[in-house]
């Protein structure tokens, strides 16, 4: 029953440089992520011997397993795309109605006042993550806004219902053979890399697949 598969990086491993360098990206990508998907596969096999065998004594660590895991995997499967190389100007800037994004340009000024004010949440919320943890950029269907999240481990201090579009990893894995203890050097680098035009067609994407919800 194991469906969850590792995704192909989307550049080689030395693309990102000198922002991460090549070791920390097939390291993350190899070990780190293919760690969640392996346990999220595994759990679901343990839940479906729990639901044949009808005993429910574990279920509770099992479901918890299962967050980690997959949060995990779908974090992360976010991450590798929402990043492109610094080199020839693939990666990196702000999004601009030139370049194609305007959509999200726009949407970052309603949401924030500016990319400036933006970028600033961003960055401390990523930074000063405590543990391990993720800064996102989220669109959230109740209000029809983007926010910025601060999540722990992987699926833990979200908006209910809230989309993903850009995600900042601030687990030491994601930074520590590079960066040392240096956590906020290391955000601040990652918008040398960030690829707009993933974070637009994932903006695109949440707005017309997930409507706003009344409450």
């Amino acid at each position: 029953m194991a469906i969850y598969t590792l995704p192909e990086l989307p550049y080689d491993y030395a693309a990102l440089e000198p922002v991460i360098n090549p070791q920390i990206i097939e390291l993350h990508h190899d070990k780190h992520h293919a760690a969640y998907v392996k346990g999220a596969n595994d759990t679901l096999e343990q839940l479906e011997e729990a639901r044949a065998k009808d005993q429910w004594g574990a279920v509770n660590g099992l479901e918890k397993n299962l967050a980690f895991h997959l949060s995990g995997h779908i974090l992360h499967s976010i991450y590798w795309n929402n990043m492109a190389s610094p080199k020839g100007g693939e990666g990196g800037g702000e999004p601009l109605a030139a370049d194609g994004v305007g959509e999200l340009a726009d949407a970052i000024t309603e949401s924030f006042g500016s990319f400036a004010r933006f970028k600033a949440q961003l960055t401390k919320a990523s930074a000063t993550t405590q543990g391990s943890g993720w800064g996102v950029l989220a669109y959230e269907p109740v209000s029809g806004r983007l926010i910025v999240e601060q999540v722990y481990d992987h699926q833990g201090n979200v908006g209910q219902g809230s989309v993903p579009i850009l995600v900042f990893d601030a687990w030491e894995h994601a930074f520590y053979l590079q960066y040392k203890n240096q956590k906020v050097d290391f955000i601040e680098a990652m918008w040398q890399v960030v690829n707009w035009q993933d974070v637009q067609r994932r903006y695109a994407t949440a707005k017309a697949s997930v409507p706003l919800i009344s409450i």
